[in-house]
Order: structure tokens, then C-alpha cells, then sequence
């Protein structure tokens, strides 16, 4: 059937649109694709109750800064929602009329940016319960020549926290041609010098901390921290995505990131620049390079379907067990969301933050989860990706967005979308707000 698109803005031809936004198709439904769904009242939902949350991301969608956007939403075990729409590849604001549109699919990956800290801190909280580690020693236990510069203090839940004190990039961490020579990078990382006293100031480590995290998972296992999550985690739950980048042969696959919304200008984009190491644009260019895509970057570049990363909230929601695999013991997980800042300013976002050691937690009044959601656990991702569970509500969800837009007129449409997801998807009567064991 033949698409016909039009605008998503009125535009006059051969003016650039200052807002950088792709072609929304005419019939939404010709770009969408629902998988494998299950009746939500068996979820406690009502059918109108999807259909509303649904409309919500239509609506996010029509926005156009997003090519592609892939939703899916777990309630009580079942799966109530799992739909993308858009295109993976061919439909950015830059790509012609003739250029081949791909449609995104639930099956399609994407990769996840900053929500891959949540899944490199499980693994850090799996070598602790294993007692491999413990989070409360200083890294150099395990990295002696990281205390370099006065870094010896410096604990593991000081990294996970975003407390160790250096939150700024090396330029070799964001450099494509060393992106895969580890002992670059380590050298990187242990001449890195304090911007303030670890444990001190809170200050969102967009890169650093990741790679600081898998060096102290290779130290003790003698794998890649790739190997640890395949061997642990994905491949004992029967994962097909999830893990740091793809293979060479996957590359294609992967739905393409676009630079899209308004170009940013001082002093936000200085701001934003500081926190990712790099321009936002250059970030969306680097993510769809293939030599990113082969690396491991613990922080950030973590590929998986919507559908699996929900998947993977839904085992730190029922207590590290997930159809009879037992990955992970509840306490561990508990452990891991306590919370590390109470209403501080992150010192590099510019915003307050409530993180947990690895997770970003949810709050009653201003949460990335949705409203008075204050026992929600997750992570953000560059720009408008999230994977959370809300025990309370027996939910675990992902949402995956290709478009990276920082500033444009419809950002509240997500806020909408997740205030929507709480609304439709009320605390459920057993639900504790706890992992449950």
C-alpha cells in the first residue's frame, strides 16, 4: 500500500525547517506495527485504557522530531502494549524523497544511550552479591594505578552515584579511531583528575563512570564486561538483544539515530556539551557509526528492542527471577535502589536528580515515571529513551525514540505519555513498592 506523507509542519519549499522534523505519514496507521499483545483486563487494564496510552504516543510521534518510536508496556507480567511506529531508517529531515524508508518494528533495535548505565550497574550488583566486589571499596582495590591524582579515595558506589568527582570526558573516550584500544582508554581514565572531593558533589557521569566499571568487571572475572552480561544474564534468559553493541552483521539492523529539534544555542548547548563530552549532534552522529557499534561502552551503547529492555525491568522488578532463572537475589536489588541524593542539584544536568547506585528513582511530584511514582527505578537515555519498573503499579516498560531533539514546542507530549502510563495503570492492591521476593 502506498504511503502518502505530508508535512509535518507547514513549510514553504526550499526553506530549511529551523526545527529539523521528518515526514509524518497521512495515515499513522500505515507506519505501525503492533506485536505479539495480551488482554489487558487479564492485567488489571481496561482495553480503552491502552487504546488512550496509545493515542498519547501517536501524539508524540506526530511531533515529528522522532523517526521512529517503539513502545512496550508490561502490567502484571503480561504484555498490554507492544507497538512501534515510524521508520527505522530513510525518513530523517535531511534524507530526500527517493531515499529507502525502513519500517521500525517491534522486533527493531535501537540503541539505548545512557539507560545502558542500569544494566551495567546490575552487573556491577551481581559481582558484589557473588562477593567478587563489594561497592563500598575504592576502586583502586581493584585498578591500582587509578589512584593517580588523588583518586584513591574513590569508591565503586561513589561511580555509580555519579559522586567520584570526575564527571568531564578524556577526549580519547569519545575518539572513534581508539574507541577499541582498551589500554588507551584505561591510561585516559586513571590520569583523569577531580573536579571536586569524590562523594561530595553530585555530578551526572555521562561516559567516565562506565568505563571505569567495566575495567573493574574485567579485573575480576577476566571477561569483558560483554562476556559477563551475555554469559549471566542474557543468555540464561534467552535474550536475543541487550548486550554492548552488535555484531558486524547486525549493524544494518539497528534503527539510525537522526539530530533532530531546534540546533541548540549558549548557554544550553555549552551545558549539554560539558555533561556528553561532545556536541548533542555529534553524539547522534557517532551512535550510528559501525566502529561504536563494535565497542563496548558500558555508559552508552547498549542495543535492544523495547521489548527485551522491558523484559530486562521486569526481572529487577520480581526480585532478580524471571520465568524460573534466578539471576540475581531480591535483597541485592534492594540494596542497589537505595537512594544516594536527596534533593540536591546535579551539578552537571543543572536539574535535581534522584539516583539510587546506578539507577536514576523515581519522586511524588517531578518524575521521569509518570506522577507519585516515587518507588519507580530506571535510567534515561539520550534523548528521549526510558526503561523503568514501578513495583506499585506492577509495571515494567520501555520507550525507545531515534530522534534526538533537545529543544522543540511538543516536550511535554512525553511527560504526557508517562503521566498517561501512570494514570491508565493505577497501583495495583499487593503492589508494596518493593522488588518482591
Amino acid at each position: 500500500m502506498a504511503v502518502r506523507l505530508i508535512p509535518a509542519i507547514p513549510r514553504l519549499p526550499l526553506v530549511p525547517d529551523p526545527l529539523r522534523r521528518v515526514q509524518i505519514s497521512a495515515d499513522l496507521g500505515a507506519v505501525t506495527t503492533i506485536g505479539a499483545e495480551e488482554d489487558p483486563l487479564a492485567a488489571g487494564m481496561e482495553p480503552e485504557a491502552v487504546r488512550r496510552i496509545w493515542g498519547t504516543v501517536r501524539s508524540v510521534y506526530r511531533s515529528g522530531v522522532h523517526p521512529a518510536v517503539a513502545l512496550c508496556l508490561r502490567r502484571e507480567g503480561r504484555v498490554v502494549i507492544d507497538r512501534a511506529i515510524g521508520h527505522a531508517r530513510g525518513n530523517g529531515p535531511h534524507d530526500g524523497p527517493h531515499c529507502e524508508r525502513v519500517p521500525a518494528t517491534p522486533e527493531t533495535p535501537f540503541g539505548i544511550f545512557s539507560a545502558s548505565k542500569a544494566i551495567t550497574a546490575t552487573i556491577v550488583h551481581l559481582l558484589d552479591e557473588r562477593e567478587l566486589i563489594h561497592v563500598g571499596d575504592p576502586v583502586c582495590e581493584y585498578i591500582p594505578e587509578f589512584a593517580r591524582h588523588g583518586k584513591e579515595v574513590i569508591t565503586i558506589a561513589h561511580v555509580l552515584a555519579h559522586r567520584a568527582g570526575i564527571p568531564n570526558v578524556p577526549p580519547a573516550l569519545l575518539d572513534l579511531e581508539s574507541i577499541g584500544a582498551d589500554e588507551l582508554l584505561l591510561e585516559a581514565i586513571c590520569d583523569a583528575r577531580l573536579t571536586s572531593r569524590p562523594g561530595k558533589a553530585l555530578a551526572y557521569h555521562a561516559i567516565s563512570g562506565g568505563f571505569i566499571l567495566g575495567e573493574i568487571v574485567r579485573r575480576v572475572t577476566g571477561r569483558t564486561i560483554r562476556e559477563v552480561l551475555a554469559g549471566e544474564i542474557l543468555d540464561p534468559l534467552g535474550f536475543r538483544w541487550g548486550n554492548y553493541g552488535v555484531r558486524p552483521e547486525d549493524v544494518s539492523r539497528v534503527a539510525l539515530n537522526y539530530a533532530t529539534g531546534a540546533p541548540l544555542l549558549p548557554p544550553l548547548s555549552g551545558l549539554l556539551e560539558r555533561a556528553l563530552g561532545a556536541p548533542a549532534d555529534q553524539i547522534t552522529a557517532m551512535s550510528n557509526d559501525p566502529r561504536l557499534l563494535a565497542a563496548i561502552v558500558p555508559a552508552g551503547n547498549v542495543v535492544t528492542t523495547a521489548g527485551e529492555l522491558s523484559r530486562f525491568f521486569e526481572l529487577l522488578r520480581l526480585g532478580g527471577e524471571l520465568d524460573g532463572v534466578r539471576v540475581l537475589e531480591p535483597r541485592t536489588i534492594r540494596r542497589a535502589l537505595i537512594e544516594q541524593s536527596y534533593r540536591e542539584i546535579d551539578l552537571t544536568l543543572g536539574f535535581p536528580t534522584r539516583y539510587a547506585l546506578g539507577f536514576m528513582l523515581g519522586a511524588r511530584r517531578l518524575s521521569l515515571y509518570g506522577p507519585d511514582t516515587e518507588l519507580a527505578f530506571g535510567h534515561l537515555g539520550f534523548t528521549n529513551v526510558i526503561g523503568w519498573a514501578d513495583p506499585e503499579r506492577a509495571v515494567s516498560g520501555a520507550l525507545l525514540t531515534s530522534g534526538k531533539p533537545i529543544v522543540y514546542p511538543e516536550l511535554l507530549q512525553l511527560w504526557s505519555l508517562m503521566r498517561r502510563i501512570g494514570i491508565e495503570a493505577p497501583r495495583v492492591p499487593h503492589g508494596s513498592g518493593q522488588v518482591r521476593d
